[in-house]
């Protein structure tokens, strides 16, 4: 069949991302003897400097690794509720919601100490090896993608009249990035070189990695994170704030290891962090499957995996989360999943449905709320476009400051997140989703060169919720990587962005992988990204402030038109993007009978690449 790309084949190495030079970056490594979790950390820290727009080292990382004849492990690089981020606090500064911006809604950072572990533990290079690529383009400047500067100008009036640190990195000279130009930032190249200047006499390799960690918590970097936080910020409430964050809360986290939470689908084991993400939703849909499956792509199909993905976001808002114990068996068990199947009928459901596992009384915040089609600010193409979240969520009149990445109106790329897969010539195999800390979240930290981030969004104001704001838990996620095996060997890493879209994407996906033609002897990767893709926004989203919108449908304009007519048939509001709107995916691949690599990479947005050899 026709794709855009080749799925890529070889036995060295391949990789995976959003972006061509993290995943040029990370092959690099490869190419030096690195191994894959080398390749992961370069490539990651690339990432902060050539999609700032998305994600930074002040954000947060979940990642899922497969070491060659190793478990594979979930490492945790979401941030914890520092101490002082009360509801009581909140509600004392009159605010419903967390802001979708600033200092309030910052977690203590993630992402720096997740990359240090994973190197620290299962990497074999030194911090010097990996930091190289990203101090380079951070110092000697990169040509940025389109989508850089566009959303830079979408901040311009807030960067030049509150944020003035963020100005002098993304407004240098009053102009805002432009593609062909080069863009630099000086202030986190600096970050990076004294980073290493401070460590260089620490010993080992391991020795210098651990003391990057105590500079990161308690070093000028953590002094500088704890200064922005102190400093009155503007954000989405309209009003200046302070943040919580302080030196105890950095000195005090780390990230961690845990297991996956994992389901067994006709041969196949997927891999997922756990409830303080979104990823138990991808098996929840799958336990939701009946035993035969309509033909694939059918208006059967898609209005199945449809209404399927509507019951288990709703158990998602009811269940998920990190402030309580999560019945996470009870919701992937065969009789509880059986029920809720029957609930699926022939036409769309507008209910928000969550289940009663074990018996249990589901319960939802007061702040779910239904977004009307017609209200002011609601995108067709299911986007935000006024700035202030996540893609199904609006706000009228528009807030001073916008909280989630801005997206492009007609739908032509989605951005929030960034992915990077990797897989090496010994067998190692790891996912990434980084995200958070992105240009639009904080000022910049005029000593780093990037933002805090603000996750703290994702938590409920409301007492008693498994998602409830609470000191000292993780606000519950999007961010959701996968990796799967095939009768219990790993053989695919895979992931979006996309917030609550990406572990309906990572579904379809998967399903077009599992169930279509194979190719060249390997896994049909590229066929299965490229294939029509879509999305819905039946449940309450992710992103300040939090709409939904019941029924609706957004599919690509590739969809065939009798299944987008059948859907509507059904009572779908079916909404007709792009040729090419939905999904930004990456994944690799490895065949462990031959040792075969595989990869490939999205093509939606223009700038998502794999490569290998």
């Amino acid at each position: 069949m026709f794709t855009s790309r080749p799925t890529l084949q070889g036995t060295f190495g391949m990789v995976s991302s959003t972006h061509w030079l993290a995943s040029q970056s990370a092959m690099a490594v490869l190419e030096e003897g690195g191994n894959a979790y080398d390749a992961a950390v370069a490539a990651g820290f690339v990432l902060h400097v050539v999609e700032p727009h998305l994600n930074g080292p002040a954000g947060e990382v979940p990642i899922i690794l497969a070491p060659a004849g190793g478990e594979v492990r979930v490492l945790c690089g979401q941030g914890v509720a520092p101490a002082g981020a009360t509801i009581e606090h909140y509600r004392g500064l009159g605010l419903e919601l967390v802001p979708g911006t600033g200092p309030l809604a910052a977690a203590v950072p993630g992402a720096f100490d997740a990359w240090m572990l994973l190197l620290r533990d299962h990497g074999t290079k030194s911090l010097a090896d990996v930091l190289k690529y990203a101090i380079g383009y951070a110092e000697d400047g990169h040509a940025p993608v389109e989508r850089v500067g566009e959303t830079v100008e979408t901040v311009r009036a807030l960067f030049e009249g509150e944020w003035l640190s963020s100005a002098e990195v993304y407004l240098p000279g009053g102009k805002a990035p432009r593609a062909g130009e080069l863009l630099r930032n000086p202030a986190l190249a600096a970050t990076w070189k004294r980073l290493l200047t401070e460590v260089s006499g620490a010993g080992n390799r391991v020795a210098e990695i651990e003391a990057a960690r105590e500079v990161w918590r308690s070093g000028f970097i953590a002094e500088a994170l704890v200064r922005q936080a102190g400093r009155p910020t503007m954000d989405t409430s309209g009003q200046r704030h302070t943040g919580t964050l302080t030196a105890e809360d950095l000195a005090s986290w780390s990230a961690s290891y845990e297991p996956p939470v994992t389901y067994d689908w006709n041969g196949w084991t997927l891999c997922k962090a756990g409830p303080w993400s979104q990823g138990p939703v991808l098996l929840q849909q799958l336990a939701l499957l009946p035993s035969q499956l309509p033909p694939y792509g059918s208006a059967e199909y898609v209005h199945l995996l449809i209404e399927g993905c509507k019951l288990a976001m709703a158990d998602r808002e009811a269940w998920y989360g990190d402030a309580a114990e999560v019945p996470v068996q009870a919701l992937l068990s065969e009789e509880y999943n059986a029920g809720r199947r029957a609930l699926v009928g022939d036409t769309a459901s507008y209910e928000l449905r969550p289940g009663s596992p074990g018996g249990r009384v589901p319960r939802l915040s007061a702040h779910a709320r239904a977004v009307a089609a017609n209200e002011p600010g609601f995108d067709a193409l299911g986007f935000d476009v006024l700035g202030v979240g996540e893609p199904t969520v609006a706000k009228s009149p528009p807030p001073p400051v916008p909280g989630e990445p801005d997206v492009a109106e007609d739908g032509g790329t989605r951005g929030d997140t960034c992915h990077l897969d990797v897989v090496d010539r010994w067998g190692n195999m790891v996912a990434a989703t980084p995200s958070g800390g992105w240009l639009q979240s904080n000022p910049v930290v005029p000593e780093l060169g990037f933002p805090l981030g603000t996750r703290l969004q994702m938590t409920w104001l409301d007492e008693g919720l498994p998602n409830s704001l609470t000191p000292g838990r993780r606000p519950r996620t999007t961010l959701t990587p996968s990796l799967a095996l095939r009768d219990g060997v790993p053989v695919m890493a895979f992931g979006t962005p996309g917030g609550d879209q990406q572990d309906q994407w990572q579904l379809h996906f998967f399903l077009a992988v599992a169930l279509r033609p194979h190719v060249r002897g390997g896994l049909d990767l590229q066929g299965a990204i490229d294939a029509p893709n879509w999305h819905n926004d039946s449940f309450p989203g992710s992103f300040y402030p939090r709409g939904m919108r019941p029924g609706s449908v957004t599919v690509e304009y590739r969809m065939p038109s009798g299944v987008v007519g059948e859907l509507r048939r059904r009572g779908h509001e079916v909404l007709v993007g792009d040729a090419w709107s939905e999904g930004r995916l990456c994944a690799v691949a490895r065949d462990p009978e031959t040792g075969v690599l595989s990869a490939a990479a999205n093509p939606r947005g223009m700038q998502g690449y794999a490569v290998g050899r």
